[in-house]
């Protein structure tokens, strides 16, 4: 569900961008009074864990489209709010600059839509009131998967209000919507069970960081071998489960064909649109998580019937990269941010919104 420039108009791209830049600032603030160097790590290892995980796209039954986590739900979930936007920003941040994933332009839509429904709506308002103060695993089930589907529908509905809003397609609003939401319905079913799969296996691991009611007290607990299997599992997701993506175009691609015929829109002839698009074109080392040569390009548009598994070292290395920086992104964030003086916790309950 990343949205590529020539969906938006520059004054909706920088509307969006203000509106995530804010809530960037804000969830540093807030982190800033709360964060434990200790618990620093997890956010690190859970970034690159949904970096590689969106590197997945899974085949929907009778569509010929195709869908990926998004992930914010994961984040918030398991870092609170706060943590999980600043998390889930710096993962399309990266894929934005360097893998040419989703547009500079529609940068500030993408954190947006992937980032504030899940973690400032579903999250507190829905996956809250469902898991109540008893934790059990039908509620963490049930609530995994219900906010995680209305999350995803939210940043579905985002998309298309900020593609009508921009007018510079021609994507018929009542056609586009009506495809939008039913095949994002399927996406975050699968991202539900993907969901409530991780939050189960963190619930088993360490029950303590789904209790504890402040993200620096995460600090408190040992949680060296859950950073290490979150982090051998995203090195093995990105290295080697990304060859199993499927072909098929993804759930944002395959509703604009079926509204306007075609996969791609041409953005309008503005300096703006090529002026971001020759940025990324020379900060994108690894375009579309592959190597960036000629012969590939020509080889890939030649062939009609790719192999899958799509064995490739250029999605390896793409997957193994992506993950570290995304990690490495992450880590920084966190302990730029953690409190100069320990000891003192001015908010009780990070894992609500103020």
């Amino acid at each position: 569900m990343h949205m590529a420039d020539a969906l938006i108009s520059p004054a909706v791209g920088a509307t969006m961008w203000t509106a995530s830049a804010g809530l960037i600032g804000y969830c540093s603030k807030k982190l800033k009074e709360e964060a434990n160097e200790r618990s620093v790590p997890l956010m690190g290892v859970l970034g690159a864990f949904i970096f590689a995980a969106q590197m997945i796209n899974f085949t929907i039954p009778a569509t010929g489209s195709s869908g990926h986590l998004g992930g914010g739900m994961i984040l918030a979930i398991l870092l609170g709010p706060y943590a999980g936007f600043l998390t889930i920003s710096s993962v399309l941040i990266i894929q934005a600059l360097f893998f040419a994933d989703g547009g500079l332009l529609a940068l500030g839509c993408n954190i947006f839509n992937l980032g504030f429904f899940p973690c400032f709506i579903a999250y507190p308002f829905i996956y809250k009131k469902i898991v109540g103060k008893n934790l059990t695993k039908p509620k963490v089930i049930a609530a995994s998967v219900i906010s995680a589907v209305i999350g995803l529908q939210l940043g579905a509905l985002g998309v298309v209000l900020e593609t009508f809003a921009s007018g510079v397609s021609e994507l018929a609003f009542d056609t586009f919507i009506i495809i939008m939401l039913p095949v994002h319905l399927a996406i975050g079913l699968v991202e539900g069970a993907v969901t409530a799969g991780t939050v189960l296996f963190v619930l088993q691991a360490r029950p303590e960081i789904l209790k504890k009611p402040d993200f620096a007290l995460i600090g408190d607990i040992s949680i060296k071998k859950l950073i290490i299997k979150i982090a051998c599992a995203a090195v093995f997701i990105g290295a080697i489960l990304s060859w199993f993506a499927s072909y098929n175009p993804d759930g944002l691609e395959w509703a604009m064909f079926k509204t306007a015929g075609t996969e791609e829109i041409d953005p309008p002839e503005k300096n703006i649109y090529s002026s971001l698009s020759d940025i990324q074109t020379k900060t994108a080392f690894l375009p579309d998580y592959g190597f960036k040569t000629k012969e590939m390009q020509e080889t890939e548009a030649e062939e009609n019937n790719p192999a899958w598994p799509a064995i490739d070292a250029g999605t390896s290395t793409s997957g193994i990269i992506g993950g570290t920086l995304t990690l490495l992104t992450a880590c920084l964030i966190g302990f730029l941010l953690k409190k100069r003086k320990r000891g003192t916790v001015k908010e009780p309950d990070s894992r609500g919104v103020k």
